[in-house]
C-alpha cells in the first residue's frame, strides 16, 4: 500500500461516496483509455475536490446533484445520487432538490432527474418514498 497521503485521502474519500454504487465509475472508465490520467483525475477530484471539508459531504452531493439536474446529465446524476445517499442524504432530501431546481433548470430536466431518483431508490429497496421512511410533510 502507498504511503502518499493524497492517495490515502483519495481511496478513503471514493470509498465513502462510491461504496456499492452499482454503475461503472467514472475513474473505472477513465483508467481503460489512459491509466495515467485517470489516476491525476481522480487524485484530484476525489483527493482534493471530494476531500474538502469546508463544507459537509451532504451539502456537497446536495449541491452536485442540483447542478447535474439544471445540466440535465442523467448518467452522472445516477452516480451521485448513489453518492449522496451514501454519505447520508435522505431520498426526500434530493427529491426536494431536484424539484428546487425547476424554476432554473426547466420541468422537463426536473422529470427526467426525478425518474433517476425513482430508479435509484426502486434498485436500493427505498422505493416507494414511505417505505423508506419518508412522509409528505415538510420540514421546518
Amino acid at each position: 500500500m502507498n504511503d502518499d497521503p493524497l492517495i490515502k485521502k483519495t481511496q478513503k474519500t471514493a470509498g465513502l461516496y462510491f461504496k456499492n454504487v452499482r454503475d461503472e465509475k467514472p475513474y473505472e472508465l477513465w483508467r481503460a483509455f489512459d491509466k495515467e490520467l485517470a489516476r491525476d483525475m481522480s487524485l484530484f477530484i476525489t483527493g482534493q475536490m471530494y476531500a474538502r471539508e469546508k463544507i459537509p459531504h451532504t451539502t456537497r452531493q446536495l449541491i452536485t446533484v442540483a447542478a447535474l439536474t439544471v445540466l440535465s446529465r442523467p448518467d452522472e446524476l445516477r452516480l451521485h445520487i448513489q453518492a449522496a445517499l451514501n454519505v447520508g442524504c435522505t431520498p426526500e432530501e434530493i427529491a426536494e432538490v431536484i424539484f428546487q431546481t425547476l424554476v432554473y433548470g426547466g420541468v422537463p430536466a426536473t422529470n427526467a432527474a426525478l425518474k433517476t431518483l425513482k430508479s435509484v431508490l426502486e434498485e436500493k429497496g427505498l422505493w416507494p418514498l414511505e417505505a423508506a421512511g419518508c412522509s409528505d410533510k415538510a420540514k421546518t
